[in-house]
């Protein structure tokens, strides 16, 4: 899963500090309160988010780092792109990044870009803990703006563009007619002897 990097303030903050998660790793289960449901609604310009919810399991690897592996699940409130109706459209995405200290971030980047040109698929680069900590309401936030359908349609919806019947008069040499004065439809034949 790639991160969403958003310029406001996380709304959803659950932060977990690495130095105090046991060796056996850890399970979270979190639910977005009714302000941070708001909040994600606002920053993902819905309607409303119903329901947020998320399970996490933080695994400790060596070198200090962390997987952190899981999923959310939403109840998003958005408008149908053609009938303009309200609908309610389930999220239920999965997570799974690895977390590592700063410091250790561009020669991890680096292993990664030197393998671009490889066929088996790369994993992304790990996520930098900042500051000690690792947020999971915002992975939360990042996981459920990833799984919103940007065109959501009412079910049975169909767009059918409009239809208009094309007018006779309306054609390339309409307006030679007008200045000919000739009020003989196109292509019919001067009557002999004229």
């Amino acid at each position: 899963m790639k991160r969403v990097t958003t310029d406001k303030i996380d709304p959803w903050r659950v932060p977990i500090i690495v130095a105090q998660i046991p060796d056996t790793g850890l399970h979270r289960d979190v639910e977005a309160d009714a302000a941070a449901r708001k909040a994600i609604a606002e920053l993902a310009g819905l309607r409303e988010v119903l329901s947020a919810i998320a399970s996490f399991d933080v695994i400790p690897k060596s070198d200090g780092r962390f997987q952190v592996t899981g999923n959310v699940r939403a109840r998003i409130g958005q408008t149908c792109v053609v009938t303009l109706d309200p609908i309610e459209n389930d999220i239920d995405e999965p997570i799974d990044l690895m977390f590592a200290p700063p410091e250790q971030i561009p020669a991890l980047a680096e292993l990664v870009d030197d393998d671009v040109e490889s066929d088996v698929e790369i994993p992304d680069p790990p996520e930098p803990i900042i500051g000690g900590v690792i947020d999971l309401g915002r992975l939360a936030t990042d996981a459920l703006l990833l799984g919103v359908d940007p065109y959501p349609r009412k079910s049975g919806a169909v767009f059918e563009p409009q239809v208009v019947a094309a007018d006779p008069e309306d054609h390339p040499f309409a307006a030679l007619k007008v200045l000919k004065g000739d009020t003989k439809p196109l292509g019919a034949k001067k009557p002999k002897g004229t």
